[in-house]
């Protein structure tokens, strides 16, 4: 099959298909890495309301099917993170109901996934969260609200501690009384500046191994009541010395989407667990390749994986925080919602050409699941933009 796309260059170009594809499928072994995948959220395009303002007007039915498909494949969870547009289209109000869906629906769920949360303080103004006790105020109004439903909590990075320029003995005050007052273990979210720009200096400076140093000083004095720390840098080599330096017990959750399959895999001493955006993206391939991986089969895990990493490199390239357009964009190609709109028209966020070299590489990634729906899509997008 051949489909004309465009590509960068401003021209048109045939592509033939490979026609090979993982059908997703559940894994018959346990993974030995804890897998989340985080998942985007899909906007009702029939409701009533203003795209950029306000509250966004959820589609439920397809946005429970997105996780339900991933629990399907063995994949755990992680909900109202960045990937579902927190801070960029999904307020707490509706974050709030989501989280409720999505752990009533896990507990009925016959494989039992689990579910984080991120907790933050977007439902206050940034101007507003000035002092201690008012950024404790809205982080525990989250995490008590999380934990009250069951889920287990992420502490999301606040803009509000960047935007006042904290250093890290204020940093290690918060996180102090926000770790004590937690019921269970939490785990820490270290997010780069390359997917928020807002988060330069988080824990208290903006040269890296400072700030490396200001968070493990908080992992250290609590690491019984820390189960990992997830970390969003895109830089692979900085992301295994942080993890060596972790104190036992103590798990590192990559966010690398760009160096994903070697650090999960390890380097025969430390290995990172998975908490990705790309992993709703390509969740068969992700299920498949810790299937391998929990075989002690390394190469098959390398052979599943590897083909994906062009194409994650391309869903986060630079700005990287538009990411969440190519997830959901895959998401229907291969039908696991029904339309392509996002909270506030994120789908415009990119131009048509990535949309096309998502296409292609998606498909050598073998991740088109049902190819005949996915070109029929795919050409519903190129008409849109003239191309016929």
């Amino acid at each position: 099959m051949i489909i004309r796309l465009p590509t960068y260059s401003g021209i048109i170009e045939d592509y033939k298909l490979s026609g090979s594809r993982l059908s997703p499928k559940p894994p018959k072994k346990p993974f030995n890495r804890i897998a989340f995948a985080a998942a985007h959220v899909v906007t009702d395009p029939l409701k009533d309301n203003d795209p950029w303002q306000g509250r966004p007007a959820i589609d439920w039915d397809n946005t429970l099917k997105i996780r339900h498909y991933l629990w399907d494949q063995g994949l755990h969870l992680a909900e109202v993170m960045d990937t579902a547009q927190r801070g960029m289209g999904l307020d707490w109000e509706t974050a709030k109901e989501l989280i409720f869906r999505t752990i009533k629906d896990a507990k009925l769920h016959p494989l039992k996934p689990h579910v984080v949360c991120g907790a933050g303080t977007d439902h206050y103004d940034i101007q507003e969260l000035n002092s201690y006790d008012k950024i404790i105020t809205a982080y525990s109004e989250q995490m008590e609200h999380i934990e009250a439903i069951g889920g287990q909590i992420v502490i999301m990075a606040s803009r509000a501690m960047t935007l006042y320029k904290r250093g890290p003995a204020y940093y290690a005050r918060v996180y102090k009384k926000l770790i004590e007052q937690a019921k269970e273990p939490v785990i820490l979210h270290w997010l780069g500046e390359m997917f928020d720009p807002s988060l330069r200096g988080y824990w208290g400076s903006t040269d890296f191994e400072k700030a490396a140093d200001s968070v493990l000083t908080i992992i250290n004095s609590y690491s019984n009541k820390i189960d990992g720390i997830k970390i969003s840098i895109l830089d692979q080599e900085r992301e295994e010395k942080f993890r060596a330096r972790l104190p036992n017990g103590v798990k590192l959750y990559t966010g690398d989407d760009f160096n994903f399959p070697a650090l999960i895999e390890g380097d025969g001493k430390h290995f990172s667990h998975a908490l990705l955006g790309i992993f709703t993206a390509i969740a068969p391939a992700a299920s498949q390749a810790l299937e391998a991986l929990a075989m002690d089969d390394g190469k098959m895990f390398n052979k599943i994986l590897m083909p994906t990493v062009p194409l994650s490199r391309e869903i986060f390239k630079s700005p990287t925080q538009y990411y969440k357009a190519g997830i959901s964009f895959l998401a229907w190609l291969n039908g696991i919602q029904s339309h392509f709109i996002m909270p506030r028209g994120f789908q415009s966020s990119r131009q048509i050409s990535h949309y096309a070299e998502v296409f292609r590489l998606a498909d050598k990634a073998r991740l088109l699941i049902d190819t005949d729906l996915a070109l029929y899509r795919m050409k519903i997008l190129l008409g849109l933009h003239g191309i016929v």
